[in-house]
């Protein structure tokens, strides 16, 4: 039992380090696109997640997860790891959304970094030691 508990503050902090990474390449996209109005919010939300998606599957199944289920069946992790991506654009989007939309709440570009660097990773972790890489 203590063993299993090591196990997993390892994979969460492995995947805190990683997603803090990604996160930071998601804000670094996300941020000058949205904040210089170079494109929409929920264009930049895009590129930012097309850039993180690619990176923390990567990092993720290399490291975060590295000691944890099998990787017998790539085409299948991989695919599971594309759908919790899209899980995560998806609340991404809607945090866009209700945060910056002119008929919602109209703040400033920035108001959805808050749930998207603090809600997002704890949902998609869960998601991913739970599904992906079981």
């Amino acid at each position: 039992m203590v063993e299993q508990h090591k196990t997993i503050i390892g994979q969460l902090i492995r995947f805190g380090l990683v997603g803090g990474f990604v996160t930071g390449l998601y804000a670094v996209v996300y941020s000058p696109l949205a904040g210089l109005g170079i494109v929409t919010p929920q264009i930049a939300n895009l590129a930012g997640y097309f850039v993180a998606m690619v990176t923390g599957y990567v990092l993720h199944s290399r490291w975060s997860f590295r000691d944890h289920g099998t990787r017998d069946n790539t085409a299948r992790t991989t695919s599971r790891f594309f759908v919790v991506s899209l899980v995560s654009l998806g609340l991404n989007a809607l945090f866009v959304f209700i945060l910056t939309a002119p008929n919602m709440l109209a703040g400033p570009w920035w108001w959805p970094l808050v749930p998207i660097l603090f809600v997002t990773p704890l949902v998609t972790f869960s998601l991913n030691r739970l599904w992906v890489f079981a």
